[in-house]
């Protein structure tokens, strides 16, 4: 009776499943964080392969072949996505990349193919002969080399050769991490025999089902080592060719025999393979019982998976169903790791600024800039982010603009094109305010922008705070601050063009307005002049235009013994000083550069002005 079969067949990984489709494959692992990553990727279907892929027997062969080197590709993508991290590779990889100008991973794949097909050769084909040879080197002259013996060896060859495989499967089932492997292998062929049952693919349902499957690459394991028996047992080498017990030296003639032997493996992996496909059509007696040695060795290399397996098994053959039916679902990649130190090479060729560079892996990864220098490894999608950076900050654009907030006072303020980024100095005009004022004070923090002094004021005092500027823009980041911090109740903005919206009386008006002369803005540097808003810059032909502003208005906002707390550009005190001088008793303060940077000016007693 013929039964559903589906095209979709699979392997375990580390930590994860992979389901290959006719036109689509796609691993699924479970990460060390607990999420579930997949990797997608379409093939060629078998149609649009080589004929050779279409011919019976060869076809078989080719696409063990493939399997092996896709499997092992796998095996490798998914130890790196649950932390089987990247190390730096040896000489001998290095230099075979530099020769033959191929990539590391390339190096490292060619090399583990390689040394599983030498483990497979040496355990199945190599061994298995070394012992035949030590069982005949008993077996009497007179019956050595007969027609019986030869074939009762041959068959014994075979056995002893299924005998080592069991006990390979039995040895490393006892290893931790194959014996979750294996659970991820029933967790694959559960799946599969859920949707051959027709059954919705959730996790109840796929747990119904056995963990045994009629196309396990384990059965198909079994079928070459029962038909290579049958096959050695009649196509021996010395039977074909007649050739006599003593036709060449002994070492010589155990290299052919296992020369032939090898030769022998391509037909009976290209019967093996078009009997199993036979076999996943049918179920009948005949096909149980030929397929019975399989299914019985899948008790060892399957177990119960959980339900998280169970998940990461579901969401692999999803990906594949979705992409065969539907060419247009992109392709995804898994998140992976690579040397920290290999990124800060390649990154810092288009950072000039090493606090820069720090500053952005801070921003993309979460670390303190003391943790940089230990850190080992990063990953690929943060270095993704951190190039995109990197190559917007080497354009002029400032590091905290694309980072889009920046550190004020201790408090994270959010910033972009419109406002200025809140610079140190500017922190120093705070300090010098906030000394000044008493409790229960009102601030006008005029020229807010992004709001910065507002926050740090409102938070670091019991102080009302009017924050005012003429931008809509700014006032809109400005209240995200706000609301940020959550001090709504505390901070109200006003939309005013200096003091024309401004009302009531204040202990301290703080700002920081433009003044940069008009002509000196063309020789800014280049984050300065081409990203930042010109309005926050221009203060004027000779810079003190604001200056001169607040000179005449904010008296009237203050009351008695108020502070109006000013920050000036380099060489502007003086001349701000003496605007301030007939109604304010005025202090200049000079930043941590020694520059004069803060006018702190108290308004003076009526009777004094």
């Amino acid at each position: 009776m013929r039964k559903k079969s589906v095209s979709i067949g699979g392997q375990a990984v580390i930590e994860g499943v992979m389901m290959r489709g006719e036109r689509s494959m796609a691993t699924a692992c479970r990460t060390e964080s607990g999420d579930i990553t997949v990797e997608s990727r379409y093939i060629k279907p078998v149609k649009e392969k080589n004929v050779l892929f279409r011919i019976p027997v060869i076809r078989g062969v080719l696409n063990f072949l493939s399997s092996m080197v896709s499997g092992v590709k796998t095996l490798m993508r998914s130890g790196e996505v649950f932390g089987e991290e990247e190390g730096e590779p040896s000489k001998f990889e290095k230099w075979l990349a530099k020769t033959f100008k191929i990539d590391i991973y390339s190096v490292v794949m060619f090399i583990s193919v390689i040394l599983g097909v030498v483990l497979a050769v040496g355990l199945f084909v190599f061994l298995p002969l070394l012992i035949r040879r030590g069982i005949e080197s008993l077996i009497p002259e007179a019956l050595a080399g007969s027609v019986g013996v030869t074939v009762g060896m041959n068959f014994a060859e075979g056995v002893i050769r299924l005998i080592i495989f069991v006990l390979y499967i039995a040895l490393t089932s006892l290893m931790k991490d194959i014996r979750r492997t294996y659970m991820y292998h029933g967790a694959e062929h559960k799946t599969i025999n859920a949707y051959e049952h027709d059954l919705p693919l959730t996790v109840e349902n796929v747990q119904k089902m056995t963990t045994v499957h009629d196309r396990c690459g384990t059965t198909f394991m079994v079928l070459i080592m029962v038909i290579g028996v049958l096959v050695l047992t009649v196509c021996d080498l010395n039977l074909i060719f007649s050739l006599s017990d003593n036709w060449a030296p002994k070492p010589l003639q155990f290299l052919a025999d296992f020369g032939w032997r090898l030769l022998l493996m391509f037909p009976i992996m290209g019967i093996s393979y078009e009997l199993l496909k036979l076999m996943a059509k049918f179920d009948n007696v005949l096909v149980r019982v030929i397929k019975a040695p399989g299914l019985l060795l899948q008790k060892l290399t399957t177990r119960q998976p959980d339900d998280a397996m169970v998940e990461v098994a579901i969401k692999a053959f999803n990906t594949v169903l979705a992409m065969d039916a539907d060419s247009t679902v992109p392709e995804l990649t898994f998140d992976t790791n690579m040397l920290m130190k290999k990124a800060l090479e390649d990154l810092s060729g288009l950072v000039k600024e090493e606090s820069d560079l720090d500053w952005m892996i801070c921003h993309v990864t979460g670390l303190k800039r003391s943790q940089i220098k230990s850190q080992t490894y990063i990953k690929r999608s943060q270095f993704e982010r951190l190039k995109d950076i990197a190559v917007r900050r080497a354009s002029g654009e400032p590091l905290w603009q694309i980072i889009g907030s920046c550190n004020f006072y201790g408090y994270d303020i959010d910033i972009d094109a419109t406002v200025l980024c809140p610079r140190p100095e500017t922190e120093e005009l705070v300090c010098e305010s906030l000394k000044r004022i008493g409790g229960g004070a009102r601030i006008l923090d005029m020229c807010t922008g992004s709001g910065c002094i507002a926050v740090a004021a409102a938070s670091l005092t019991d102080a009302t705070v009017v924050a005012a500027d003429i931008s809509a823009d700014a006032l809109k980041v400005a209240r995200g601050n706000i609301d940020k911090f959550n001090l709504g109740d505390r901070v109200e903005l006003v939309q005013s063009d200096m003091f024309a919206s401004i009302e009531g009386k204040y202990d301290l008006i703080v700002c920081n307005p433009p003044y940069i002369p008009s002509g000196d803005i063309a020789g800014l540097e280049r984050e300065v002049k081409d990203h930042e808003p010109l309005k926050a810059l221009d203060g004027g032909e000779d810079g003190l235009d604001y200056y001169r502003i607040l000179a005449m208005d904010a008296s009237a906002y203050l009351d008695n013994a108020g502070y109006l707390a000013l920050e000036v550009g380099a060489g502007q005190a003086g001349a701000v000083k003496e605007m301030l001088a007939a109604s304010y008793d005025v202090e200049i303060i000079k930043d941590m550069q020694g520059v004069e940077r803060i006018v702190m000016a108290r308004l003076k007693a009526k009777e004094q002005q």
